[in-house]
């Protein structure tokens, strides 16, 4: 299997590449720069490397690029600058495209102009294959099933800890945090309009103080699920933090976080949704080290759009894939979840 990794010589794109030479995949590197991604193979121990240098100005090179591989895995952000060449691209070669973004507005973009010329070209969009984008959205699918009438509301939350974050992951999330935040009310997607409040995060006592979010499941989930409303949030503390954040500042973190601080950074993405009698289910996905988290999603939903296909057109996680079997997957990785019904309201 040959997955084509666009901005393979950025952090996120190296972890990708050495997931992939770790699943006994070829990973075929894209970028601008021919020394820094030659740099990613040796550190790799990739001994006869591909490597495809092509420019975000010109698509036909990027289609060239991509145009012998499986499939193409985009983790240059930030993507609402530099992602949707890369999509037209992939479509140009009748590539199934999958990307690392965490950033709402680009997401939902993606997903509403690409889907008409994916499915022309016979091939599965998938973006936001990330530690927040699939697993929120999968555990919500599966959240939502467990009800026995039909759902009311479902809350998608961000309560990973503060810890590291590398230079890209700062430049997105100061171009977010100054954004309007949006949720989904009725068949439409809006702004919020509740404050501040709290969940409980699954083994703690005290509730979680959590804010307004707009995150990838505020878009996905309504593609799969009929629900009035979908709200996302983050653990205030976290989102006091990357309020911030600016341009300037964003430019003085490294590039890639200190290991230690990874390893030590726990993630968890919990959904709860409510039925229209008041009952609640819960579910949640979590880990430690999002960013190696998301490398080992990445490269699972590529491996899966190959190997087991998916329909052609842009697609939320639990369209493209099967919720339990994936989460499954990740569980025997080191990641954990779990479903459970709670009190009715």
């Amino acid at each position: 299997m040959r997955i084509a990794v666009h901005g393979a010589s950025g952090f996120t794109g190296s972890l990708v590449v050495t997931e992939l030479v770790r699943r006994g995949f070829t990973p075929v590197l894209v970028g601008r720069d021919e020394t820094r991604l030659r740099a990613v193979a040796a550190r790799a121990a990739i001994l006869d490397p591909q490597i495809r240098v092509a420019r975000l100005d010109d698509i036909d090179a990027l289609a060239a690029a991509f145009a012998d591989t499986d499939a193409v895995i985009n983790t240059a952000g930030p993507f609402t600058r530099w992602g949707e060449p890369v999509v037209r691209a992939a479509i140009a070669a009748g590539r199934h495209y999958l990307d690392t973004t965490g950033e709402p507005a680009y997401l939902q973009h993606i997903l509403t102009t690409y889907d008409e010329p994916a499915k022309a070209a016979g091939i599965a969009v998938v973006p936001a294959v990330t530690d927040d984008g699939v697993p929120g959205d999968l555990i919500a699918a599966l959240t939502a099933a467990r009800l026995e009438a039909p759902p009311a509301q479902i809350v998608i939350a961000d309560l990973r800890r503060p810890g590291a974050a590398s230079r890209g992951t700062a430049r997105s999330m100061a171009a977010i945090m100054v954004d309007e935040q949006i949720e989904y009310r009725d068949r439409a997607w809006v702004s919020v309009h509740e404050s501040d409040t709290t969940v409980h995060e699954p083994g703690e006592a005290t509730p979680v103080a959590v804010s307004p979010l707009a995150l990838p499941g505020v878009y996905t989930i309504p593609r799969h699920l009929d629900v009035p409303v979908v709200r996302g949030v983050m653990r205030t503390e976290v989102g006091v933090l990357f309020a911030a954040l600016n341009a300037e500042v964003a430019e003085t973190l490294p590039e890639a976080p200190d290991a230690a601080e990874r390893a030590a950074s726990r993630w968890c993405m919990l959904a709860e949704a409510t039925d229209v009698n008041g009952a609640r289910v819960r579910g949640w996905a979590g880990g430690v080290d999002a960013y190696a988290s998301t490398a080992v999603i990445a490269v699972e939903a590529a491996r899966r759009l190959v190997a087991e296909g998916a329909p052609a057109g842009t697609l939320a996680p639990a369209q493209a894939f099967d919720a339990a079997s994936f989460l499954t997957y990740l569980a025997g990785t080191g990641m954990t979840w779990q479903v459970e019904e709670v009190a009715t309201v």
